[in-house]
This record gives C-alpha cells, structure tokens and sequence, in this order.
C-alpha cells in the first residue's frame, strides 16, 4: 500500500500546527517541500530522491535549498526536481542563482550534481515503483499544477494552489477510482475578493466546482490560512456539506 504523510498542509506558519505545504509519499517522494520538511530527520531527508512541485511560491519550496544543503554530501545520486519547465525557470532564475542560493545543479560538479531538474508538463506521467505521478491543470499567479497519483488500490489527487479552474475539475471527473481529493480554501467568504486578486479559494468558490451530489472520494482543505480555520470550515460545512469536507492537518495519515 502507499502510505501518503502531511508533513504540512497550511497557508502559513506559528506554532506547531502550522506549517507550510509538503506531502510525502512512502519514504522516498515529495508532493512540494514547504517547512513542513524540516520536522523531518537527517536520515529521513536523505531517503528522499523526487520531489514534485506545483509552483515555485516560497510556502511550497522553502525547504528544497535547505533540504539539498543538509543532505547533499550525502547521497550517491542527486535529488530528482519534477517540475514544468516555467517552473524550473522559475526556480533556476531566482532560487538556485549563485546568489540567492548556490546552483546545486553544478555543485560539486556538473557530472555529479546534487540536484537534476527533470521536466513534466500536463499531458505527462512519472512512473516511481507502482505509483504514477500526471500533472493535473491549475490557475495561479505563477505557472502552477496540481498531481494526480495513481495506484492500483486508487488515487489520490492534489490541487495545490489554484482558484476557479474547470480543467482542473473536468480532469478529476475522468479518475474513476479516486481516494481522496486534497484541495486548498485558503480564505473564508469574507475575504472573497482577496482570494479572487491572489487566485486562491474561499467557501463559495470552492462549492461552484464541486460536483453536486456527494462522491465517492473524501474531500480534504489544505492552505487554511492561521486564524480562520473554524470560519472557512463552517463556511464549506454549509456550501457543500454532502460532500463532508475535513481539513487536512499536520502529522495525518492516509493510506491508498
């Protein structure tokens, strides 16, 4: 079975609860490597050989330099970055710049790099083992994917960062043996407009996609903003309450 781990699913940082996008799969995968990442352990850091990221935005890939830095020396081959292609520009241009942050694609060296930047665009999958990794459409303010992870018990989906994006839902629809659906409301109703100026999603939003009757997969909310977690729950329990929504939390565990 796949083993999926929120080491954090929230749309900021304080306290021990919060903290920033990162789903692992099994020991060896990263959906996104926000701080979530750095609860993990040396050794556990250095079982990591993938890492998929939506979008380049801070809260999802502010552990990747870090995560490299710390482990780097360490492993035999480099850390695999499945990414588009605007994303690796992205993260080459103003992360991995020589100035920002060393260019651990020519450290130590350039035949033997700690990190290798492998492309994967909508249309696409990644075979690791028995999972199957296939960007899914998204609309963010920077080029940005959800992932559809594939199995043979079921599939789990992750929207990431996105707002309104019927691509994305109409992608869902055609997964017939889907798990559980991760996606993000980040604010609560009252601060429709700024979820619409950000491309995130309230309540409202979120319920103008969801199918109308309930489904067969469970509905889980990530990127919660800290300080409004019960009013967006409240919120999403009365706009699509057949679909009982549950908001992911840090340290869960879900099984496929």
């Amino acid at each position: 079975m796949m083993k999926l781990t929120v080491l954090g699913c929230s749309g900021g940082i304080g306290g021990d609860a919060h903290r920033t996008t990162a789903l692992l799969v099994d020991d060896t995968v990263l959906i996104d490597a926000g701080t979530g990442v750095a609860d993990l352990d040396v050794d556990a850091l250095e079982r990591i050989d993938h890492v998929f990221i939506t979008h380049a935005h801070v809260d999802h890939i502010a552990c990747l330099p870090l995560m490299l830095d710390t482990v780097g020396e360490r492993r035999a081959k480099p850390l695999v970055v499945h990414c588009t292609v605007a994303t690796e520009m992205i993260l080459r241009a103003h992360l991995f710049n020589g100035a920002l942050w060393p260019d651990f694609t020519r450290i130590p060296s350039r035949d033997r790099p700690f990190l290798r930047f492998a492309p994967l665009e909508e249309g696409e999958s990644c075979a690791i083992g028995e999972r199957i990794f296939r960007p899914l459409p998204a609309e963010h303010g920077v080029p940005a994917v959800g992932y559809h992870v594939a199995t043979p018990r079921g599939s789990v989906v992750f929207g990431g960062d996105s707002t309104v994006c019927p691509a994305f839902w109409h992608a869902v629809a055609q997964i017939p043996d889907l798990r559980y659906l991760i996606v993000e409301t980040a604010f609560p109703d009252a601060k429709r407009e700024l979820a619409i100026q950000s491309k995130h999603l309230c309540p409202s939003l979120l319920a103008s996609q969801l199918p109308r009757h309930a489904s067969g997969f469970r509905l889980l909310i990530s990127h919660v903003k800290p300080g409004h977690a019960d009013e967006t729950m409240r919120e999403l329990q009365r706009a699509a309450g057949q679909h009982e929504p549950e908001m992911l939390a840090r340290g869960q565990v879900y099984w496929i």
